[in-house]
């Protein structure tokens, strides 16, 4: 009951904090406001109080409803497949694998560069080695699910959303080849072998087996849903294999010799998206009505995120330092390599100005890699996580920000467009004599 509760409330309290957005005449992005609030009622805050059911008491408490977080990333990853239709591709699907993959080396290169280059200034064991490789191969990672959000709210429509939403998609598989060959390195370090099963197959197996798994799931569901005549009753069928997408993504094989087949849920849901919408007929109306149901489902996602947030980070002024050089390097990197990879494939003025601030927010694939890279001993998997979770929090708080500025400054969000459909959703409608 208390769980419920407190998640019940923190729904409400996103959505509150919105309307005091509103009122306060703050124009920010609604995911920034849902963060927020997830921050109020956390274990930092309202959680203090001791009051069950208030707020979140504990990080424990946090962890009994994760799952709702798994879900809303299914979903996110889900409708973000959706970007992958044959039509669009023909289109932009070269200029965004370009990019994908040349603005998430840059940005691990350059935070690699940065964060070695401040292990020889501060010492070895204020940033061992290990900890600056593994650093720079979270920061290819990119959060779609604020870049998804921000898209959805302002109906953002142009050059610059048309590239975005392939290439976040794109940065989770890039990101997870990346990782495995750093953090491998960096595992060797510490004082293992290299070990080339966890750096080159493992990563393939996953990458290869998710959409393998996410294309059979798509295929599937394009079957089922034609022994139904009614796109509730579809959109039910889709809402069920998406979870259980989500559920299936979870199995781990074990092969020996330190090789298993693992999924991706991302990947494996953005296949099944993809599948999806290419060869069912009825995918354009599911997707639309599927975004009435999974409105709230993103909203306590957010607030969930923001609850999540380790506000004792900064306690360490290390870890802040640390993060600061990590932030700021991370956004050049996105930033030039978009730049430059904008300009290779002839994209436009727009693309190539905008692009590279739209893909600064992250958090939950990087928070994913931060499980895996804990298990280096020493305090480095702890400092990794702290530095991330730091990150995160400003990366989250201004992102959704710098990802709405930039498309309205790219001329693809109209100027109160979400206050203007707000209304015209609630306006009463006339009758007529």
């Amino acid at each position: 009951m208390h769980l419920l509760l407190s998640t019940a409330i923190a729904l409400f309290a996103g959505l509150m904090m919105t309307r005091a957005f509103k009122y306060m005449h703050l124009k920010f992005p609604d995911v920034t406001a849902f963060l927020i609030a997830g921050v109020l009622v956390g274990p930092f805050v309202l959680g203090r109080l001791g009051v069950d059911g208030l707020g979140f008491m504990s990080m424990e408490q946090l962890d009994k409803v994760s799952f709702l977080n798994n879900v809303a990333l299914g979903f996110i990853a889900f409708d973000i497949g959706n970007e992958f239709r044959l039509a669009q591709l023909r289109q932009t699907g070269k200029a965004a694998t370009v990019i994908g993959i040349i603005q998430a080396v840059m940005a691990t290169a350059l935070v690699d560069a940065a964060l070695i280059a401040l292990h020889f200034i501060v010492g070895p064991d204020v940033l061992p080695l290990p900890v600056a490789i593994t650093l720079g191969a979270i920061a290819s990672a990119t959060a779609p699910a604020a870049t998804l959000m921000v898209v959805r709210q302002y109906k953002a429509k142009g050059p610059v959303t048309g590239l975005l939403l392939p290439i976040v998609a794109l940065d989770d598989a890039v990101g997870l080849v990346i990782f495995a060959v750093s953090f491998g390195i960096a595992e060797a370090m510490e004082g293992g072998a290299l070990n080339v099963v966890s750096v080159i197959i493992n990563p393939l197996l996953e990458i290869g087996c998710s959409l393998v798994l996410g294309s059979l799931m798509g295929a599937l569901l394009t079957v089922l849903e034609k022994m139904f005549f009614s796109n509730s009753n579809r959109l039910s069928l889709t809402i069920a294999f998406v979870v259980m997408t989500i559920a299936l993504a979870s199995v781990e094989i074990p092969l020996g010799g330190g090789a298993e087949i693992s999924f991706s849920s991302l990947l494996v849901c953005m296949m099944l998206g993809t599948m999806f919408c290419n060869l069912s007929e009825f995918s354009a109306d599911i997707m639309k009505r599927s975004e009435k149901w999974t409105a709230p489902l993103y909203a306590v996602f957010f607030v969930l995120s923001g609850a999540e947030l380790d506000l004792t980070v900064f306690r360490y002024p290390v870890i802040i330092l640390v993060g600061v050089v990590y932030i700021l390097v991370r956004c050049v990197g996105k930033y030039f390599g978009a730049l430059l990879s904008s300009s290779m494939m002839k994209c436009g003025d727009t693309v190539r100005r905008y692009l590279g601030i739209t893909l600064f927010p992250q958090a939950g694939v990087a928070l994913g890699m931060v499980v895996t890279a804990q298990k280096l001993g020493n305090g480095m998997g702890a400092a990794i996580r702290n530095i991330i979770l730091f990150s995160v929090l400003i990366y989250e708080l201004i992102g959704p920000l710098l990802t709405k500025m930039a498309l309205t400054a790219a001329g693809e969000i109209t100027s109160g467009a979400s206050d203007h459909q707000n209304r015209a959703r609630f306006q009463m409608p006339k009758h007529s004599a």
